[in-house]
């Protein structure tokens, strides 16, 4: 695909990379250095000293006026007549520029290579080196270097915007800087099988590799590419030439999940202190990452990446403004789609965006971005220290914003279905699981922040109830977090207690927290009454479920499915220092068994007796023969009441009659 990774050295029609000039006014063997002075090796004496900085170059005036529009106006329009010396402080490439254009002015071969181009075409343009004065001059052949030689090589390109970052503003006026991004754009979203690899284990040479070298250590061409061989030579830029650069491979249509790697790799190894678990980073400010090795490192994990030469040292230690100014590019410049960073990611450039002081707009910019994802989020990442003068430890007054962004976000996608994220571009669907998660995740957050003294109630009640009460299943971990609060409070008053248990639903506590409720002496006591009476119609509707289930009933569902399900939402932190009420668990189950089994020998008790007394009051069918013995008895006893009636008056009679044998009669039935 481009293979001149060393034209520079065995190039083109360009000297091979030497420049060379015929037309010459003094004969010359070179220039000899003593000290911080520059001499031509020449019989005749130097008429003019160029001063630079602390290092001085005496030449001769023909030379020079032959070939530079600018000496030839500095010294024609002096006000001196014999004008023998100057100062060029503002010459960009600085002395070592100046002493190649000056060698080009005397006829001395050149070496051009992309350390050096970009200051000699800068230097170029400053002294006016054009073909007005001579064809082919410096500024015409230091163009045609760049635009043949540097911009169709990947290392090279990498080196001359690397080298522009002295050059400001010239090399951005000149298209320097944008040529090379463009150019490396192109070659990072091209397919990089055509590109000439070397491998990483070799250590990186101070001089460029030669052809036969660059040769023999490219792999096959069947040899698969990583999609990141990019991110490490790319990362060695300032940030201002990295910002160019992923703006140009984002308009050449590279993928957003690639470049959020990109900028996760830069951020890595610029902001100390980022990765705090990554490994061999320094937490020191003011020192880079000790694993930001030179721009091609051997430490690189991307297996097979362009070597950059010639950058063998680390980076330098990057300053608070710097820092600063990573931030907001790098916020400036990511991936307006979802997921083209982690969540991680970015909480991790929040806090150093808040450590920063950086611009409020792209710090508010930034917790949208956070809460667009917020459900990806861990609760190390959100534990974010509190910069500004408040009374607590951590920003909870941030977690609050960034839940306040993701609510809103899941309001609009749940009112109107159809319509796109303004972040990913495309649908994000109303996820359910995502309200149970983000739930989790603030209870969590909720029990570290509880053992700060200094939060006030009002902050944890606030973000305790911003989230809806459908998004938890399980207040488990909210108790937990109430408890840790009331634990490091013990001043609070019983009214500041009882309105601090109003965010937790005691009917929504598994069986391990309302044991732990219970016996909790620091919960209000109308607390632990409302908790006991939950668990009492907890188990009564457990037991006519129960009957309902073992009477066959079809349409029967249990209130929940599972207890692992009901448990899910508990912090595994419950269950520490619980191994003692494990017994008492254990009998209140065997309990419960037990009256299941009364309740069923007490309705079978019940059903027996409702038998017995619908036998009683149910009415009997008699014969006639037990009608007729009815009869007579009746006519008896009204006899014996009319014996009784007379029997005061004849009672000689009476005895008469009871000493006479009574005489049956034959029955009338």
């Amino acid at each position: 695909m481009w293979d001149s990774e060393s034209e520079s050295v065995g190039g083109r029609d360009y000297g091979n990379g030497v420049l060379t000039t015929s037309k010459h006014g003094v004969k010359t063997e070179g220039f000899e250095q003593r000290g911080q002075s520059w001499f031509v090796a020449t019989d005749v004496p130097s008429d003019f000293l160029v001063q630079i900085g602390d290092v001085s170059f005496h030449l001769h005036k023909y030379p020079l006026l032959s070939r530079s529009g600018k000496m030839n106006r500095i010294i024609y329009e002096s006000r001196e007549v014999e004008l023998s010396k100057i100062a060029l402080d503002e010459l960009p490439g600085g002395p070592e520029a100046f002493e190649l254009a000056a060698k080009f002015c005397y006829g001395i071969a050149v070496d051009l290579t992309a350390t050096n181009i970009s200051g000699l075409r800068c230097a170029a343009e400053y002294l006016e080196m054009t073909e007005d004065l001579e064809e082919g001059n410096l500024i015409f052949k230091t163009e045609a270097f760049l635009s043949y030689v540097v911009l169709s090589s990947w290392r090279d390109s990498i080196l001359v915007l690397k080298s522009c970052e002295k050059l400001s503003p010239w090399a951005e006026n000149l298209q320097i800087v944008r040529r090379c991004s463009e150019s490396i754009a192109w070659k990072a979203c091209a397919n990089p099988k055509g590109i000439r690899w070397q491998y990483t284990g070799k250590p990186p040479k101070v001089s460029s590799p030669s052809w036969k070298e660059m040769k023999d250590s490219s792999p096959s061409r069947n040899h698969q590419v990583p999609s990141d061989w990019w991110f490490e030579d790319v990362s060695i830029l300032r940030i201002d030439h990295f910002v160019r650069v992923i703006n140009a491979i984002k308009v050449k249509g590279m993928r957003f999940e690639l470049l959020g790697a990109s900028l996760t790799h830069y951020a890595v190894k610029w902001l100390p202190g980022f990765m705090k678990d990554g490994p061999g980073t320094v937490l020191d400010e003011g020192s880079n990452s000790s694993h930001s090795n030179s721009s091609g490192g051997s430490s690189w994990k991307g297996g097979l990446h362009m070597i950059v030469a010639g950058t063998k040292d680390d980076p330098p230690p990057v300053h608070t403004k710097d820092q600063r100014m990573i931030v907001e590019s790098l916020i400036s410049i990511i991936p307006p789609q979802k997921d083209s960073v982690s969540c991680s990611f970015l909480l991790r450039l929040l806090k150093m965006a808040n450590m920063l002081k950086v611009a409020p707009a792209l710090v508010t910019e930034l917790e949208k971005r956070v809460g667009m994802q917020f459900e990806q989020a861990a609760l190390s990442d959100l534990l974010i220290p509190s910069y500004s003068k408040s009374e607590s430890t951590y920003d909870v007054d941030l977690v609050q914003r960034l839940l306040e962004h993701f609510l809103v976000q899941e309001q609009t996608e749940g009112s109107s279905p159809g319509r796109q994220s303004m972040y990913d571009g495309t649908q994000r669907g109303n996820n359910p699981n995502a309200k149970m998660r983000v739930a989790r995740l603030v209870d969590s957050y909720l029990t570290e922040v509880s053992r700060d003294r200094n939060l006030s109630m009002t902050k944890f009640q606030v973000l305790a109830e911003a989230l809806p009460e459908s998004a938890r299943t399980c207040d488990d971990g909210l108790y937990r977090a109430i408890d840790s609060y009331l634990k490091a409070h013990p001043t609070l008053s019983e009214h500041e207690r009882k309105r601090l248990c109003r965010v937790m639903d005691c009917q929504k506590l598994s069986i391990d927290a309302c044991l732990h409720a219970a016996q909790n002496e620091r919960l209000p006591l109308r607390v632990v009454v409302q908790v006991l009476f939950s668990e009492q119609v907890k188990i009564s509707n457990a037991i006519a479920n129960n009957s309902l289930k073992e009477a066959g009933d079809t349409q029967y569902q249990p209130i929940v499915s599972n207890r692992n399900t009901l448990l899910e939402a508990t912090p595994l932190s419950f269950q520490e220092g619980w191994a003692t009420a494990k017994k008492d668990i254990n009998t209140l189950k065997f309990e419960l068994e037990t009256v299941k089994t009364k309740y069923l020998e007490l309705q079978n008790d019940m059903e027996t007796l409702q038998r017995q007394f619908d036998k009683l009051v149910k009415p009997k069918h008699t014969s006639a023969w037990t009608s007729g013995w009815k009869k007579l008895s009746k006519i008896t006893k009204m006899t014996n009441l009319e014996n009784h009636e007379s029997g005061s008056q004849n009672i000689p009679n009476a005895e008469q009659t009871r000493k006479t044998p009574r005489r049956w009669r034959n029955s009338i039935s």
